[in-house]
């Protein structure tokens, strides 16, 4: 268990100057959940949080599908998942499914299939890793204007006819070795779960409750959960309820997580960013996917970016920068424009961009190399808290990419032709 000592403290001039007390917590305990394999990618387990995404082509449109899942597959997205309305677009994966394998390779493909969807379930089922299903959506309730109550009979009687239409599709997941998200959202719940929880987060976790406990009778328990809600504050009390609930009863299935319909630019990345970063904060979440109004790529470095932001996942480098103040000896934000153009590329990295020698040295105590303004006109370059040389700035960036390659750290970059 890692934790920080006063003199690792980021400005700590000295061993007094801070005390903290030994059992402060640096890293994540994520939640321990069962192993879920879709295609070649686990979900939970203990395995690294996986990154989804889904294409926004129409299923029917073949090579425009191939094309978008293996967009998003080439740029980190791990799982791919499809919309599935109808039987065309249920039939149209099994050359989707075949026309990646021969063109580029076999990538884990998601279904979504919604409103009483059973056919379209059970021949999707054969050519995807995974079938995502609403169970407010699964079976239909048709509403009554009179009713002032659901029975426990009444309960029971929908509950054999989910548990009916259910069972086909289930048997086929479990006798393939395939899986199933049971994905809850809140703007859809059914009939019956609204009108005797309201459109609540126990709401949602009653839905998804039933349905794994079907799936459990069945033998079958190849599940990831998801409770999806556009706002971040439903969205983060359903995640903690349902695994809350579920380890209760020790159900250690996975949960994927996202901020529903969370829109786009900014304000859908920070809605994302709050609602996924806070749950995976708290060791809450096993796959995430940044649902943006915008292409489906431009999700994909969200997720990578929350995930290294945690120190879950590290698939780039680490720039440390101070902000800039009266202080700083050059062009801060030019200069970290300069590093990052030339060092982006490279994985596993901390490089630090600091302004001015008060807090350079303390404050990117942990990077592997720092860049600091120590004098006019100078730049020192750092290995990890080691000052190892002194140059010009205007040959600040190359010394430091001297530097990595000295180390034996430094990689070309790959060509753009």
């Amino acid at each position: 268990m890692q934790t920080l000592s006063p003199q690792a403290i980021p400005g700590s001039s000295s061993p007094e100057s801070v005390a903290v007390p030994a059992d402060v917590e640096t890293t994540i305990h994520r939640r321990q959940t069962r192993a879920v394999h879709v295609g070649d990618v686990t979900i939970g387990g203990g395995a690294p949080v996986v990154v989804q995404s889904m294409i926004n082509e129409d299923t029917l449109d073949i090579e425009g599908s191939v094309a978008g899942i293996r967009r998003l597959h080439e740029i980190g997205c791990e799982i791919v998942r499809v919309t599935v309305p109808s039987l065309a677009h249920a039939k149209a994966l099994a050359e989707i499914r075949a026309k990646l394998k021969a063109t580029y390779r076999d990538v884990p493909l998601v279904a979504d299939v919604h409103h009483n969807g059973m056919k379209i379930a059970l021949e999707v089922a054969k050519h995807v890793d995974k079938v995502r299903i609403n169970p407010g959506l699964y079976v239909f309730e048709k509403p009554k204007a009179d009713r002032t109550e659901y029975t426990e009979s009444e309960f029971g009687e929908i509950r054999d006819r989910i548990r009916e239409t259910l069972e086909p599709l289930v048997v086929s997941l479990r006798d393939q070795g395939k899986a199933m998200r049971i994905g809850v959202n809140h703007g859809s719940l059914s009939e019956r779960m609204l009108f005797t929880y309201g459109d609540t987060p126990e709401g949602m976790v009653e839905s998804a409750l039933e349905f794994i406990r079907i799936c459990e009778a069945l033998d079958f328990q190849n599940l990831v959960i998801s409770m999806k809600a556009s706002r971040v504050p439903v969205m983060l009390a359903a995640y903690r309820l349902m695994a809350t609930r579920m380890d209760a009863e020790n159900m250690r299935y996975p949960l994927h997580l996202g901020v529903t319909e969370a829109g786009d630019g900014e304000y859908g990345r920070i809605k994302s960013t709050l609602g996924i970063g806070t749950l995976l904060a708290d060791g809450i979440g096993d796959t995430i996917r940044v649902s943006l109004t915008e292409a489906p790529e431009k999700e994909i470095p969200v997720c990578y970016s929350i995930l290294q932001g945690l120190g879950l996942r590290k698939t780039m480098v680490e720039y440390v920068a101070c902000p800039s103040c009266g202080r700083t000896l050059f062009n801060l934000e030019e200069v970290l424009h300069k590093v990052r153009d030339a060092t982006s590329h490279l994985v596993g990295l901390d490089i630090a961009v600091m302004g001015c020698i008060v807090n350079g040295p303390g404050e990117m105590a942990d990077a592997d190399y720092g860049y600091v303004g120590k004098t006019p006109g100078f730049i020192s370059l750092y290995r990890g808290r080691d000052e190892i040389k002194r140059v010009p700035e205007a040959e600040g960036v190359v010394e430091l990419i001297d530097l990595i390659k000295g180390d034996g750290r430094w990689v070309e970059p790959e060509s753009s032709v």
